[in-house]
């Protein structure tokens, strides 16, 4: 078993409000912790804090308590902190949900979570108000923070004047947040975290990335997803930094950003290391100010975050997670230089990693002459681990064994300095942007064409090496079915980053006797044409 070289540090045990906000000091109220580039507007952190209390107050008094389940479907914007944050505060649970999802997919998370409420902002609301509709959430419990018609906005709850009533709940079994993932397999599943889990990643990670209250952090990852929720939004607030939101991503956007703000630390997914790598819009502005980029959510290749930290003059900096983790159990140290960019870094304080044979089961602990093991499957244990999935314990048990070590699916190595590098994967989730995609959910829709007769989909890599969805098409004999109808017929139904961006057409689609699709074959059929 491998331990963390950093020794184990003292979770507190407390509500994920009382550990952000609980100690901030007559100076730290008055420092700025969130700005909308929209406008230039600045929420100071005891603007924020005031803010939250109001909202938590507003919606005590409709009724929301201890595990109310809360739909929250919004693109980083400023009140979004004030929303999650005063919903924890009440001890509710908040579901987060993609900003890009289709009506189908919202009611499919809402009603699945149980959600009784739907916080959403104008630009969402049509599928907002058709998936709330489709679940019986009344127009009353959905609020759209920017005002709509016939529902909350976020002005009137916070001019109530109603005060927060004191909660009491034990932070490590009260749920927290319920964001969903696939796991390493099937469709999306709701991840129960606990106010604990929450705590315990930020406190974790303050022990490695490296941030600081004068630290101005661009905030375009989404908060809606376990790396922008814990690492941008909640590690940020606690180290006292401010947060520059972003609703999407948009190169020129995001530029003119840094240049105008001074932003210093960037948390990025690969997509945006690519862009800065290559792109020649760049070199078009100011962007000194940056000293530490942090890539995560999918696997970096070493040498477009070599290239993207030469061009910036700044570090390049990886870690690893998932949504089960809380989602960090690996980051690299900034002041070290013997650990290339296209590791994963070292395990957080308190994490424990195992290496198993994905064909023995053997565990593994040896380190070769070469200085590193051989690969094996990753298995995590530590405070950030999720309580299970909900409703789910069947792909709980396959996920989290008794021991308490989460069988991540990634296949990594360990080398002697101490830190891992992930080689493979045994899941089969595809991994878009950063967004997990579950090859069944893509396959299911696939086979509901007429035209359809099978169908397997996969991860390839596109001219750029980053992850696309390819499906492998049985056609209906006869049918004229095209690749453009299928990549159309996928899209009408889908958030886009979930879109088939390649079709191919087979005779058969590989299965095992049990009849599981033998995605392997494919990803070595695809490896060949390429080779």
């Amino acid at each position: 078993m491998f331990e963390s070289r950093f020794s184990d540090i003292e979770i507190p045990n407390v509500s994920i409000y009382e550990y952000l906000f609980g100690s901030l000091g007559a100076d730290d109220l008055e420092r700025t912790a969130l700005i909308d580039p929209a406008t230039g507007a600045e929420t100071s952190y005891g603007a924020l804090v005031a803010q939250i209390n109001a909202f938590a107050g507003a919606m005590a008094v409709r009724g929301v308590e201890k595990d109310t389940v809360i739909g929250l479907l919004c693109p980083n914007v400023p009140a979004f902190a004030t929303v999650f944050h005063g919903a924890l505060r009440l001890g509710a649970i908040v579901s987060t949900i993609n900003s890009l999802y289709t009506a189908e997919e919202i009611e499919t998370q809402l009603r699945d979570a149980k959600a009784s409420w739907l916080i959403t902002v104008s630009p969402l609301l049509a599928q907002a108000k058709a998936a709330a509709a489709a679940v019986g959430i009344a127009d009353d419990h959905l609020i759209v923070l920017d005002g709509a018609a016939g529902h909350p906005n976020l002005r009137e709850l916070l001019t109530s004047g109603a005060v927060p009533p004191e909660v009491s709940f034990d932070p490590t079994t009260q749920l927290a947040v319920l964001p969903y993932s696939s796991g390493t397999t099937g469709v999306p599943k709701g991840v129960m975290l606990t106010h604990h889990n929450l705590v315990a990643n930020v406190d974790q990670s303050r022990a490695i990335i490296s941030l600081v209250p004068e630290d101005r952090v661009l905030a375009v990852l989404p908060f809606f997803h376990i790396y922008g929720m814990t690492v941008l939004l909640n590690l940020a607030l606690r180290q006292r930094s401010s947060l520059v939101t972003m609703p999407k991503f948009d190169l020129v956007e995001f530029l003119t950003n840094i240049q105008n703000f001074k932003c210093t630390f960037l948390f990025i997914a690969p997509p945006i290391a690519v862009a800065l790598a290559k792109h020649p819009v760049v070199d078009q502005f100011d962007i000194s100010s940056v000293h530490t980029m942090f890539s995560g959510a999918a696997p970096l290749d070493g040498e477009t975050g070599e290239a993207a930290a030469s061009r910036l003059h700044a570090r390049m900096l990886q870690g690893y997670g998932m949504t089960e983790l809380s989602p960090v159990s690996h980051a690299m140290v900034a002041n070290r230089t013997d650990v290339p960019v296209s590791s994963i870094g070292e395990l957080l304080p308190n994490v424990q990693a195992k290496l198993v044979d994905v064909t023995t089961g053997e565990e593994i602990t040896e380190v070769g002459e070469n200085g590193e093991t051989l690969p094996g499957e990753l298995w995590v244990r530590g405070p950030n681990v999720m309580v299970g999935y909900l409703g789910r314990p069947d792909a709980t048990a396959e996920t989290l064994d008794a021991d308490g070590f989460l069988h991540t699916g990634d296949v990594a190595v360990y080398h002697a300095g101490g830190y891992f590098s992930i080689v493979d994967r045994v899941k089969e989730l595809i991994k878009y942007k950063g967004y997990q995609i579950a090859p069944a959910e893509l396959e299911a829709l696939l086979l509901s064409h007429p035209k359809v007769m099978d169908a397997a989909c996969i991860g390839v890599l596109d001219d750029d090496k980053q992850e696309i969805p390819k499906a492998f098409v049985v056609a209906a004999p006869d049918s004229g079915l095209t690749a453009e109808e299928v990549m159309e017929f996928v899209a009408s139904h889908v958030a886009p980053h979930k879109k088939v961006r390649r079709v191919e057409f087979i005779d058969q689609i590989p299965k095992s006797s049990a009849g599981k699709i033998m995605r392997r074959d494919l990803r070595a059929r695809e490896a060949a044409a390429a080779g």
